[in-house]
């Protein structure tokens, strides 16, 4: 089995949806920022185009990052990639194209490490595990990827594709129903994805007891950044990667020293 590049000692700065303060999000505008700013990782959601495509976007919808409106499962590869992607953050970024992932592993995967979010909250039972784990396998990018997921029925499904690939469990609330606390059971992830909201040292010392990695998210104050290094965790997913890095390298330098 290939030895992912995830599992590291340093605390990580994973930059979420690129650097989304400077630039568009989840656009290759915000990917390449985030790695000329020194982020490790890369953080990008992926979803299915009604032509079985995997692209780069949050929402559901197109309405709030593009020009376009509606659903971004009922488009299709070439009607996505005729909008503009850019200038709901400004005009700078007119143009800016929705890209696919492939498109992002081919101009960065040699550069940085990437957290592939399968955001098919909406269809569940879709294709985009298949698909996903087909590029990552093409473009040779085992051991830099990393998926995660707030779907467990996602994670299980790429668990089953590759197997070889570290999953992350994404986690909004500290008290989930049963019914996703039974997944989450039953799902073997090696990643443990957090709000800030619900981190703290316990949290932290019990997933690292069970062998996992603390990635939270998300998280832009350098004060927040700190507290969080202070109760170990493995990464902080961040808009500010610059900013980050710089509480990083100081809180490390500090460690050293002493």
């Amino acid at each position: 089995m290939q030895r992912s590049a995830w599992n590291i000692n340093a605390p990580l700065v994973i930059a979420h949806r690129g650097a989304s303060f400077f630039a568009p999000e989840n656009t290759l505008s915000a990917f390449r920022l985030a790695a000329e700013l020194g982020a490790d990782a890369i953080e990008l959601d992926a979803k299915l185009t009604a032509d079985g495509h995997v692209v780069i976007h949050h929402d559901r919808t197109l309405d709030r990052t593009t020009n376009g409106s509606g659903p971004l499962s009922a488009r299709t590869l070439e009607e996505l990639q005729r909008l503009d992607a850019g200038s709901h953050l400004d005009r700078e970024f007119a143009g800016e194209c929705i890209p696919t992932l492939g498109q992002v592993f081919q101009e960065l995967g040699d550069r940085l490490l990437m957290n592939v979010e399968l955001t098919n909250y909406a269809r569940p039972f879709d294709a985009l595990p298949e698909v996903v784990s087909r590029l990552i396998f093409e473009f040779g990018l085992i051991g830099k990827i990393l998926i995660s997921s707030f779907n467990p029925i996602a994670l299980m499904k790429m668990r089953r594709l590759a197997p070889e690939i570290p999953l992350g469990l994404l986690v909004m609330n500290s008290e989930p129903t049963w019914l996703i606390s039974f997944f989450r059971f039953i799902t073997p992830y090696q990643a443990y994805h957090p709000s800030l909201s619900i981190v703290d040292e316990q949290v932290v010392q019990r997933e690292h007891h069970l062998g996992r990695q603390v990635n939270v998210w998300t998280v832009n104050e350098g004060d927040q950044i700190r507290e969080l290094l202070s109760m170990g965790v493995d990464g902080v997913i961040t808009d500010v990667p610059d900013a980050a890095r710089e509480v990083v390298e100081k809180y490390m330098s500090g460690r050293v020293a002493s």
